[in-house]
């Protein structure tokens, strides 16, 4: 009897330390990279060919999808985003911007181009849209002179930028995309770009240009008509997609097929990044994942009942969570507020400002509420007549009183 106690005892000793043991990941998951799927009670997202993925929530900077978010890769012609929108943070769309040998460079060099010239003018507008709908290296060089004083002036202006919106895994060494083994980024980095990017509202408008004209310059006498290359833009294009916001893509030996673009639905905008994918599939797998986000999660607004919120409150979650299931991390009070950071499960969903509301000193009010109530039950035992027989009473004698006065003045 006591060996088979002891063997019990042995058993359930063993049961209890398993279960403080983390709960290894599935080998599914560990293969494909795909850590959201990790998170119990996520959607869970499938898998694609390309090597990295991430969707991101704009607003709330949820990943709602993330498959080796962090592998830095080659970032192909994405890098076009971070040069579109440092240029719109310094400059006017109404500068003059003239073609010099360093732009010129960009029409033989093997990518994409609009033929620029030579001493050629444009406005900062056009090599805007340039970059954007076409992917022009030659504008994307000039534009980097123009305001980094040299490409390398500019390229120190990106990795500053890029680090100042959290990118942590992030080299920039041109403005244009070209394989440079020292230029690296990861998707999430990406998804970052392309966030600052996208609460840009000028950006926007040139993103989701379909087409474009360049009116004739001081050196070329015929009009140039962009039309905008992104295929998910694009009707004619089997990748099209409904929703998408515009984006840019291409492909190098290097990078292999490489794609950053966002999308709105239902008052959603969603971010997705796609790197190093086969030729002619990340604007498919783009919108797969797309479908992914918007399908399987919703927005809850947390603010509406609670006065100390000053500003966001709004979490992307799974379909069907409930407000009081999300768990909340609160940052340090500082000027009288403080950050609050929701979590559903051990995932970030979003994050509000909190006022710091510091908690009332009870003591006098105790006190108070104390006396007051102890006044009231020595009343209760001391008072034979009840309080509303003496105000009765007091009515009824100033009533007599009223017509005694009235009475004597009129004898």
């Amino acid at each position: 009897m006591k060996i088979k106690k002891l063997c019990a005892g042995l058993f359930a000793l063993g049961m209890a330390f398993s279960l403080m043991l983390p709960t290894p990941v599935r080998a599914a998951e560990a293969a494909s990279g795909i850590t959201t799927n990790a998170v119990p009670g996520w959607p869970q997202g499938a898998d694609i060919t390309s090597t990295a993925a991430v969707v991101m929530e704009e607003s709330t900077n949820t990943i709602v999808y993330a498959k080796n978010m962090d592998q830095q890769l080659f970032p192909g012609s994405t890098v076009k985003i971070m040069t579109t929108l440092l240029a719109l943070e310094n400059s006017q769309l109404t500068d003059q911007v003239t073609m010099t040998a360093t732009g010129v460079s960009g029409v033989t060099d093997g990518g994409a181009n609009i033929s620029a010239n030579l001493d050629e003018v444009f406005t900062m507008e056009q090599c805007l849209y340039a970059i954007m709908l076409v992917s022009a290296n030659d504008i994307a060089l000039q534009v980097a002179e123009h305001l980094g004083d040299s490409v390398e002036g500019f390229v120190q202006m990106m990795n500053q930028r890029a680090a100042e919106l959290g990118c942590t895994n992030t080299v920039f060494t041109n403005p244009t995309g070209l394989s440079d083994e020292n230029q690296h980024t990861t998707a999430h980095d990406m998804a970052l770009i392309m966030q600052a990017a996208m609460e840009n509202e000028t950006f926007r408008t040139i993103a989701g240009a379909l087409s474009y004209t360049i009116s004739p310059t001081n050196i070329s006498g015929g009009e140039r008509v962009l039309t905008n290359n992104f295929s998910m833009m694009s009707a004619a294009n089997a990748a099209y997609y409904q929703n998408c916001l515009g984006g840019r893509e291409g492909y190098t030996d290097a990078s292999g097929s490489t794609l950053v673009c966002g999308a709105e639905k239902n008052g959603v905008t969603l971010i997705a990044v796609v790197l190093q994918g086969a030729s002619g599939t990340t604007a498919a797998e783009a919108g797969s994942l797309l479908n992914y986000g918007f399908d399987n999660f919703q927005m809850l607004s947390l603010g509406d009942t609670d006065f100390n919120m000053l500003s966001g409150g709004n979490v992307y979650v799974p379909v069907g969570t409930a407000a009081d299931s999300l768990t909340t991390k609160d940052g340090t009070p500082e000027n009288g507020q403080y950050t609050r950071q929701y979590y559903f499960g051990n995932a970030p969903v979003g994050t509000s400002v909190m006022a710091a509301v510091q908690e009332q000193d009870t003591a006098l009010t105790d006190a108070g509420e104390k006396n007051i109530e102890a006044a009231r039950n020595y009343s209760e035992k001391h008072m034979a007549v009840p309080y509303y027989v003496i105000a009765g009473a007091g009515i009824l004698l100033l009533g007599f009183l009223i017509y005694r006065i009235i009475k004597t003045a009129k004898s």
